[in-house]
């Protein structure tokens, strides 16, 4: 590895079927880190390597590689753009200095390109924008600049425009340079004068690309107002100073599937994309003191890193992968600061794509991978022990879809063990244990989600899981008041057992879930037998009476019963309870109730009449809505029953636009005929 001056960290951010996966194995083939042009379609791209990957044609997991170019180490890592795999583009914005922005000159600007511009405004990114696919039918750089113009405020400059389109893709015209680049075969150009025909465009352009670059800076704005022009040095330096600041953003094209314009692309990374130390310092804080902690990200500082994702590997082990932030890490151990340790560690590597390169040193900007970690996990902060830094770590997205999860053969110890070892690797998987239905819950944040992770079980560990929907955790209560006996009496030979209470139900508030009165006067019930009766109401409570759920919101109050002195016992009271209360609650016009759960839900303007309809149909009450620059926000309350699967539902309602969270709120009764049914399965169950 080089000096800091010579690295390159970038990451490649685009919606679904927008051409990064394809980008990144043109920009390796090119620069000769691979020896072939691995393809998406055919199952050989060395970024999808992953068996789920290849089987559906799609980036689930974020893939990292490295090449030189121009005596420059660059690093890539190319993101999904599937929105199930979302956190693991978050992740990697988080640890790059820049990025690379693809968008299809054929599909253009999607809606869900908006996510991953958001990811690089809120990082303040400098961001290199690529039109890719100019070799397929209807391609249109023109319509592709100006979507991205009217969508997104990144200032988009052209840079290098294309020399036809379609089949006709032939090259591209440096604007700065003002010269016309022709493909050859290899992934490399051949300079040559303008097209005639699009000198005049090009004028245009190079006169726009002037003005951009003059107006991010006082001294060239003069240098422009007076000259009436830039000179190539000042035009070049300039756009480099305003790319680094996120001023600009410059646009190329590109054909990466036949290797067109890739090697200008990789000009444009190492000549206008900062290297670390060109970034702002890096804020962390201090464990010792709380004290805020900036570090300069330059390889004499003290050392400090962010593990930002783990991989899981049934035979290698735990793989940690870090970002570099300071300093030279060139022994064999540093101190995790979240955990308050030093770990040790055998080898540092760098990834390249499925195979780990072994170095001896890392310095910041380089994404760095080791093997076998105790008690390191993601989010995690390395540094020195005698210089301590926590950097923040973003929060995984919540789950939005949950499965009840069993093994499908039975092996289930075998399965939570396997499903353990995969919440390492992937934060927004989640696994829990419902006491209300007694079963164990898998939650993601989409169907696909949790398709891949069934996959990769079978594949990984041999195990097969088997989802079905959850459920409901109701709850029983009553309405009315009523006044019961519950008496046991049995005489088998010898000692016999005899139980007799006299109590009072009568609903609580809700939430209030339980109280007991003892309103027992003299001694028709001796006190040692007084708390077997509330022993045995509390047990027959957990088993419900109408359709066997948690008896809830309930005071019993104890008000009258008799003994024997030979066959009263504990057992005997306990079992007379139970009777008085499973008898008394149906007198007392017992209900269901249901989890209400608050949910908020994001979507566009266009799909708010859509949502809100379907969230009444699934007996849903609309609170209220808030807006955003870009989103309305809908308030509702409905019913857990209704929403168990809302994840699909919404996705198809809005093309994958909609984004919801879900909390619980309150319980509320059943309606009448849907208890009914509730009721009526539940009898079937048991018969």
């Amino acid at each position: 590895m080089q000096d800091v001056q010579q690295i390159r960290n970038t990451v490649i951010l685009g919606h679904g079927n927008s051409g990064k996966s394809t980008l990144a194995e043109a920009l390796l083939f090119t620069a000769g880190s691979v020896n072939r042009l691995g393809k998406v379609d055919d199952g050989t791209a060395s970024m999808d390597f992953e068996p789920e990957e290849i089987k559906r044609q799609v980036s689930m997991s974020t893939a990292f590689n490295h090449l030189q170019w121009q005596k420059n180490d660059v690093f890539l890592a190319d993101t999904p753009g599937d929105d199930n795999f979302f956190n693991e583009t978050r992740s990697a914005v988080q640890v790059a200095d820049s990025a690379i922005l693809s968008v299809g000159a054929v599909l253009s600007v999607r809606p869900q390109t908006e996510k991953f511009v958001d990811l690089v405004q809120d990082k303040n990114l400098p961001c290199l924008i690529c039109v890719t696919k100019m070799d397929r039918e209807r391609a249109d750089f023109s319509k592709t600049v100006d979507d991205i113009r009217a969508a997104f405020k990144l200032n988009p400059v052209v840079l290098y425009l294309p020399i036809g389109a379609e089949d006709d893709f032939k090259g591209v015209v440096d604007i700065v340079a003002n010269k016309a680049l022709m493909f050859d075969d290899k992934g490399g150009v051949k300079a040559e004068d303008v097209p005639a025909d699009m000198a005049d465009e090009v004028a245009e352009l190079r006169e726009n690309l002037q003005e951009y670059v003059a107006e991010t800076d006082d001294d060239l704005l003069e240098m422009f107002l007076e000259e009436g022009e830039l000179t190539d040095e000042a035009m070049k330096s300039g756009l480099a100073e305003a790319v680094r600041t996120a001023k600009v953003a410059p646009v190329c094209a590109c054909a990466s599937l036949l290797n067109k314009g890739t090697s200008v692309i990789l000009d444009a990374i190492v000549d206008l994309l900062p290297s670390p130390d060109q970034r702002p310092a890096v804020e962390g804080i201090n464990p010792d003191n709380d004290d805020v902690v900036e570090r300069e990200r330059t390889a004499d500082a003290p050392f400090s890193a962010l593990v930002f994702k783990t991989m899981a590997d049934p035979f290698a082990g735990r793989l940690t992968i870090f970002r570099v932030f300071s300093g030279t890490l060139d022994n064999d151990s540093f101190y995790n600061a979240n955990k308050e340790t030093s770990e040790r560690f055998g080898q540092l590597f760098v990834l390249q794509g499925k195979e780990q390169k072994p170095v001896d040193k890392a310095i910041p900007g380089m994404i760095i991978a080791v093997a076998k970690l105790k008690e390191t996990t993601t989010g995690d902060t390395l540094c020195a022990e005698s210089d301590k830094v926590i950097f923040e770590s973003i929060e995984p997205l919540p789950t939005v879809i949950s499965y009840a999860v069993s093994a499908k053969k039975g092996d289930e110890e075998k399965l939570f063990a396997s499903i353990t070892k995969l919440l390492d690797e992937d934060l927004t998987l989640k696994l829990t244990r419902q006491p209300e239905t007694h079963e164990v819950l898998i939650s993601g944040v989409g169907q696909s989600h949790l398709e891949m992770v069934g996959e990769k079980l079978k594949r990984k560990y041999g195990v097969e899981m088997e989802l079905r929907a959850p459920k409901v955790p109701y709850r029983e209560t009553i309405k009315g008041s009523t006044t019961v006996q519950g008496k046991h009496k049995k005489q088998s030979g010898g000692r016999g057992q005899f139980g007799d209470c006299t109590v009072e139900l009568s609903p609580l508030a809700r939430g209030e879930q339980f109280e007991f009165v003892d309103s027992i006067v003299g001694g028709v019930i001796p006190q040692t037998y007084r708390p077997a009766v509330e022993k045995g109401i509390l047990e027959a409570m957990e088993k419900g009476v109408i359709a066997g759920y948690p008896f809830v919101d309930l005071k019993v109050n104890l008000i009258d019963g008799s003994f024997h002195n030979v066959d009263s016992s504990e057992m005997a009271f306990k079992i007379a309870g139970s009777l008085a209360f499973k008898k008394g609650v149906m007198d007392a016009k017992p209900v269901l109730l249901e989890p209400i759960m608050e949910m908020e839900v994001h979507v566009q303007k266009d799909f708010v009449g859509d949502v809100m309809g379907d969230l009444n149909s699934r007996r849903g009450k609309v609170l209220g809505m808030d807006s955003t620059d870009k989103y309305e926000i809908i308030n509702a309350h409905v019913p857990q029953a209704e929403i168990l699967l809302y994840a699909l539902d919404l996705t198809s309602m809005t093309g994958g636009q909609g984004t919801f969270t879900v909390k619980f709120s309150h319980y509320e009764e059943v309606p009448a005929s849907i208890a009914e049914k509730i009721i009526e399965e539940h009898k079937k169950a048991e018969e």
